[in-house]
């Protein structure tokens, strides 16, 4: 019993020193004095936002895509390529708001046909806040009618 004490000890001290080893790690930077008390900033964009022909947020979609037929859909359709991607836009609102890249195209589907599709990259808007967001539509596939009429309102 002795012997199970000194591995628990061993555990949390390894959890303990892991934990500080990432809040030390991460880059920190102080709050300035408006921001200590009274008045928070909000967010502060870099507009770094990936360009619309960059493999990662392509391989999202496609992932995303499949994953929303399959389930929602009970569809085997999967994006197999992409086709004439171009920008539409870059960041069209106002000042302050979130940088948003928008894009357009066309993607080949598993069954043969070529499609139109929208899509908009936004910067800190994927998981927690943490890398870029996707948000996109495929003219003739938005079943839930999300961006309807016709992708309309995927668009800037």
């Amino acid at each position: 019993m002795h012997a199970t004490s000194r591995t628990l000890a061993r555990t949390l001290t390894a959890v303990a020193l892991a934990a500080l080893a990432c809040v030390v790690a991460g880059e920190s930077r102080a709050a300035n004095p408006l921001e200590l008390n009274f008045w928070l900033s909000g967010p502060r964009y870099d507009a770094v936002v990936p360009l619309c022909d960059e493999p990662a947020p392509l391989m999202k979609i496609q992932d995303r895509f499949g994953q929303k037929e399959y389930r929602f859909w009970n569809s085997d359709l999967k994006i197999v390529g992409f086709d004439r991607l171009h920008e539409v836009s870059f960041m069209p609102w106002a000042s302050g708001t979130i940088p948003r890249r928008f894009c357009s195209g066309r993607v080949l589907t598993n069954d043969g046909h070529y499609r139109t599709i929208h899509y908009s990259i936004a910067e800190d808007t994927g998981m927690i806040g943490s890398t870029f967001g996707v948000e996109w539509c495929v003219v003739g596939l938005d079943r839930n009618w999300a961006f309807n009429p016709s992708c309309k309102m995927a668009r800037p």
